[in-house]
């Protein structure tokens, strides 16, 4: 596996378009969050992510950057773009580029009586369970009493276990242990371990 891939996956780990147009933003309410994204205490990103709520709408937009360098820097882009409606997950959309070039297009979209998500416009699979909390929410909500969290990025679950002190760990597919931090609600910091790199995404005051 190559190092440039390595570290997509590695920074996929941060779970992390825009599509405001279907809200009316007259009576939307709006808030927005920064983070800093921190390697051996030095700032290599950054992360915005953005809540947006009507009467039963609730779009959720991030936008991360990090520009790095492993053998030869490399800068990726992340753009997620998810739509809930009556608090159950309709669309969700995630776009990674890298070095200024499409990497990886995975779309999870709600048809009825199942997601398909497709990647790259491939159909990959399905899945029929419905999900109520995905990635994306940990900027936003607390995980109390959640035991599992849907990634949109690669249409797996992922496991949430409570460490006390509003604090919690999250398992991904690979057996990577992600740490997260709260404070009235709003993620605080999150400690990212993926192995090759790690992460602090650190909430700007």
């Amino acid at each position: 596996m190559s190092s440039v891939y390595q570290y997509i996956i590695v920074c996929s780990l941060l779970f992390f378009n825009s599509d405001y147009n279907q809200f009316n933003t007259i009576n939307a309410s709006k808030n927005t969050l920064t983070f800093d994204i921190i390697n051996k205490n030095e700032v290599i990103g950054n992360l915005k992510a953005t809540k947006t709520s009507t009467d039963t709408k609730t779009h959720y937009q991030s936008v991360t950057t990090i520009s790095t360098k492993i053998l030869k820097e490399i800068k990726v882009n992340y753009k997620y773009d998810v739509t809930y409606e009556r608090n159950k997950l309709k669309k969700a959309n995630v776009y990674i580029d890298v070095n200024d070039k499409p990497y990886a297009d995975i779309l999870t979209n709600w048809e009825a009586k199942h997601y398909q998500i497709t990647k790259n416009d491939k159909k990959e699979k399905v899945v029929e369970d419905e999900i109520n909390y995905a990635t994306i929410l940990l900027y936003f909500n607390e995980p109390i009493d959640i035991e599992r969290c849907y990634s949109e990025q690669d249409g797996s679950f992922n496991t949430i276990v409570p460490l006390g002190n509003h604090t919690y760990k999250k398992i991904n597919a690979k057996n990577h242990e992600n740490i997260y931090y709260y404070k009235n609600g709003f993620l605080q910091k999150a400690e990212i371990n993926g192995g090759l790199v790690k992460f602090e995404i650190i909430a700007q005051k």
